[in-house]
């Protein structure tokens, strides 16, 4: 019971500061999405491609989570992308407070869209809120097609669902039209995108995703 009473109480002051991230990004009229997946799926990846497609027309920024070093970070950087790395020791997740701290070092003004990369794990993140507008699961075709069975928690608090990779289909024993039943067993409302950041399937269709969120926003 002890620990019970522990974990409540972290979620608790962790949902406080996301509130206060929530409000604070409304105000200033930003579009921040939660980016979720297992290690090696490609969130870096669909980072940079989105990067690619829309910094021209978007201001945008990134805060990077990884448990080390800032090799993504600096992957970023390399876009003419504001990046600011987290990097959490071997913690599983970013929490709130971890976010607003590392917000504060970006130039708000005008910015329109944040991306959040969280640590690579499909666990612990799912019950972490971050203050974002929502959260975007990705899996990748090489994962094989039982992930949404297997962590479902993430896959019911995510709001779209990317399957990348899409090019290795032919190659792995994955379908991806599973993945997606699946998924939509325990979520019924996820949008669903299909991605290749190696030949770009996909990529315009997501970009064009977050452009209609900003013009709403």
């Amino acid at each position: 019971m002890g620990v019970l009473t522990v974990e409540r109480k972290i979620l608790q002051k962790n949902d406080v500061i996301a509130a206060e991230n929530r409000a604070m990004f409304l105000q200033l009229g930003l579009f921040t999405i939660n980016l979720l997946s297992s290690p090696g799926s490609g969130k870096t990846s669909l980072v940079e491609k989105t990067i690619e497609v829309l910094k021209e027309k978007v201001n945008m920024a990134v805060i990077e989570g990884d448990v080390q070093t800032d090799l993504d970070a600096r992957r970023i950087e390399k876009l003419g992308v504001p990046v600011i790395q987290i990097v959490t020791n071997g913690g599983c997740h970013l929490e709130a407070n971890l976010v607003h701290e590392s917000f504060k070092n970006l130039i708000a003004d005008h910015l329109q869209f944040l991306i959040i990369e969280n640590v690579g794990n499909l666990v612990c993140p799912a019950s972490y809120d971050l203050g974002e507008d929502c959260k975007v699961v990705l899996v990748s075709t090489t994962e094989g097609d039982d992930k949404p069975l297997k962590y479902p928690a993430m896959f019911i608090k995510a709001k779209v669902m990317i399957i990348n990779k899409i090019d290795l289909v032919p190659y792995v024993n994955c379908k991806p039209d599973v993945i997606e039943q699946n998924a939509l067993s325990i979520n019924p409302d996820l949008k669903i995108f299909r991605t290749s950041c190696t030949t770009g399937e996909g990529i315009q269709e997501w970009c064009g995703w977050i452009n209609s969120n900003l013009r709403v926003r």
